[in-house]
C-alpha cells in the first residue's frame, strides 16, 4: 500500500499544479484581456461547471470510496467501476442535451455560443476523465506526472498564441482542452487496470450514494460556483472578474490542504472498515495540528498585504478586488477545518444524510443572502454570501459529529494559534510602512513569516509533523557532510 507521506507529495503537486499553473499565466492574460473578458470567461466556466456538477452527480466521492474498498480484488474492481462508468455514462447524456436546450433558450448564455461549444467539450470529457478510478486506487503518481506535463502545454500555448483582447475565446478552448487531453489519456490508460464491460453489473448499492452526495456537491455549489453564475447575471461581467481576481490565490492556497484531505479519504475509508477508531482520530488530530499551522499565517498575510497581491497578480483596473479578498481569505481556516470533518471523516463514516443536511442549510442561507446582498454589493457581497455560508456548514456539520461522535471543536488549540498569530500580524503591517515597491513588500513579508512560522511550530508549539520534517532535514544535512 503506497504511504501517505508520499501520496500526499503527489497529491500536492497535483493539486497545486490544477491552480498554479493557471495562476503562472493569470498575470499575463489579466492585463492581455481585460477585466471584462476574464469576467466573461469565468462567468461561462462557472455555468459549465453547474452542467458538470448534475452530470457527475456523486461520482468522485462515491467512486474514490468504492474503488478503495474493492482495489485488492479484480473481479469486484471490474464491477464497480463498470456499474458506476454506466450510471455516469447515463447522466451525462441527459445533462449534455440539457446543456445544449439551454444554450439556445437562454439569451444570456446563447450570447456566449462559442464558448458554450467549448464547455461542451470540457463536460464530455470531464466524465471520461475518470479521476476516481486513479484515486480510489491510491495511483497519485501517475495522475500526478500526467497531469503536470499536460498543465506545461497549457501555460506554452497560452504565452504563443494569447496576445490581446480579442483571443479571450481562444484562452478558453485552451482551458478547456485541459480536461479534454486529460479525459483522453485517462480512458486510454485505465485498460492497465479495468476492463470495459457490461455484463453482470449491479447498479443498487450505489445508486443512493451518488444521488445523495450528488444533491449535496449541488447544494455546495449553491455557495460557492453558484456565486459567480448569479453575479455575472445581475451584476455584470467586470463583477464577475473582480470576483474571481479576489479568488484566485485563496484557490490556491487551499488547494495545498485539499491535497491532503482527498489523500486521507481512501485510508480513513480503510481505517473505518478495519474498524482501527484510534488510528482514525490520530489522524484527525493531525490534520487539524497541520490546518491551523498552514492556514493561519496565511491568512494574516493575505488579509493585511491584499493591495500588493492584486497588484502583482493583476495589474491596474483590478482595485475592486481588493476588498472582496480580504472578506473570502479567513476561509481558508473555515473551508479548511470544514473539510476535516465532512470529507475526512463523515464521509469515510457514511454519514451522508448528515451530510446532505449540512448542504441544505448552506444552500438555503446562499439562496436568501445572494438575493438580499449580491445585487447592492455585487463582487463584495458575493464574498460576504460565501463567507457566512460555509460558516453554517461548518457549525451544522460540528454539531453533528459533537453530538454522535463526540468529536468536539479544538477550541484550545484555535486560541493558541490566534495568539501565537498576533505578533506576525503586526510585523506584516510594520512591511506596509516599508517604501519599496509591491512586489519587494511581498518578498519581505513572505520571509517573515516563514522565519517567525519555523520557530513558532517547531520550537514553540512543538508541532509534531514541523518537528519531524526538521529532523529529516538536518539528519540529511549532517549524513550528507559526513559522507
Amino acid at each position: 500500500m503506497p504511504s501517505i507521506k508520499k501520496n500526499f507529495l503527489y497529491s500536492s503537486i497535483l493539486t497545486t499544479a490544477n491552480y498554479i499553473f493557471p495562476f503562472l499565466t493569470y498575470p499575463y492574460v489579466s492585463r492581455v484581456l481585460g477585466v471584462n473578458n476574464i469576467g466573461i470567461c469565468n462567468f461561462v466556466d462557472s455555468v459549465v461547471n453547474y452542467f458538470i456538477l448534475f452530470s457527475m452527480m456523486g461520482i468522485n466521492i462515491v467512486g474514490i470510496r468504492e474503488i478503495a474498498k474493492v482495489k485488492n480484488d479484480k473481479e469486484n474492481l471490474n464491477r464497480t467501476f463498470n456499474s458506476l462508468f454506466l450510471i455516469n455514462t447515463i447522466s451525462t447524456t441527459i445533462v449534455l442535451v440539457a446543456f445544449a436546450a439551454s444554450v439556445f433558450f437562454i439569451p444570456k448564455l446563447y450570447e456566449y455560443k462559442e464558448l458554450m461549444l467549448f464547455g461542451a467539450l470540457k463536460l464530455i470529457f470531464n466524465y471520461l476523465n475518470i479521476e476516481w478510478l486513479y484515486k480510489g486506487l491510491e495511483n497519485f503518481k501517475y495522475i500526478t506526472v500526467r497531469s503536470v506535463l499536460v498543465k506545461c502545454c497549457y501555460v506554452i500555448a497560452v504565452y504563443i498564441f494569447i496576445h490581446d483582447r480579442n483571443d479571450y475565446i481562444l484562452y478558453y478552448a485552451f482551458l478547456c482542452g485541459i480536461i479534454v487531453i486529460n479525459g483522453l489519456i485517462n480512458i486510454s490508460y485505465s485498460r492497465k487496470f479495468v476492463r470495459f464491460t457490461y455484463h453482470a453489473l449491479n447498479f443498487r448499492p450505489f445508486i443512493c450514494p451518488l444521488l445523495t452526495l450528488g444533491l449535496y456537491m449541488f447544494l455546495t455549489s449553491m455557495y460557492t460556483s453558484f456565486n459567480v453564475a448569479y453575479l455575472g447575471f445581475t451584476s455584470g461581467e467586470i463583477e464577475v472578474g473582480y470576483y474571481t481576481t479576489a479568488t484566485k490565490l485563496y484557490s490556491i492556497l487551499l488547494s495545498l490542504f485539499s491535497a491532503f484531505t482527498g489523500v486521507l479519504l481512501p485510508r480513513m475509508s480503510s481505517l473505518i472498515s478495519e474498524n482501527k477508531i484510534d488510528a482514525f482520530k490520530q489522524l484527525l488530530r493531525k490534520s487539524v495540528d497541520i490546518l491551523f499551522a498552514f492556514a493561519f499565517p496565511l491568512v494574516v498575510f493575505s488579509v493585511v498585504l491584499a493591495p500588493q497581491i492584486i497588484s502583482v497578480i493583476s495589474g491596474n483596473g483590478y482595485q475592486g478586488a481588493i476588498l472582496p479578498m480580504r472578506i473570502v481569505m479567513p476561509l481558508m481556516l473555515i473551508i479548511g477545518y470544514e473539510q476535516i470533518l465532512v470529507i475526512q471523516t463523515m464521509m469515510p463514516l457514511k454519514e451522508d444524510k448528515a451530510i446532505f443536511r449540512n448542504s441544505v442549510m448552506g444552500a438555503v442561507s446562499s439562496l436568501i443572502l445572494n438575493v438580499l446582498l449580491v445585487s447592492k454589493l455585487h463582487s463584495v457581497g458575493s464574498a460576504i454570501v460565501w463567507v457566512i455560508s460555509e460558516f453554517v456548514v461548518l457549525i451544522s456539520a460540528q454539531s453533528f459529529l459533537s453530538k454522535h461522535y463526540r468529536i468536539h471543536f479544538p477550541v484550545k488549540k484555535l486560541l493558541t494559534a490566534f495568539l501565537c498569530h498576533v505578533p506576525l500580524l503586526l510585523c506584516m503591517l510594520l512591511t506596509l510602512r516599508i517604501n519599496v515597491s509591491p512586489i519587494m513588500q511581498l518578498f519581505i513579508a513572505m520571509f517573515i513569516s516563514v522565519i517567525y512560522c519555523f520557530i513558532l511550530q517547531v520550537f514553540l508549539l512543538k508541532n509534531e509533523t514541523a518537528v519531524g520534517l526538521y529532523k529529516k532535514i538536518t539528519l540529511s544535512k549532517v549524513k550528507h557532510s559526513i559522507s
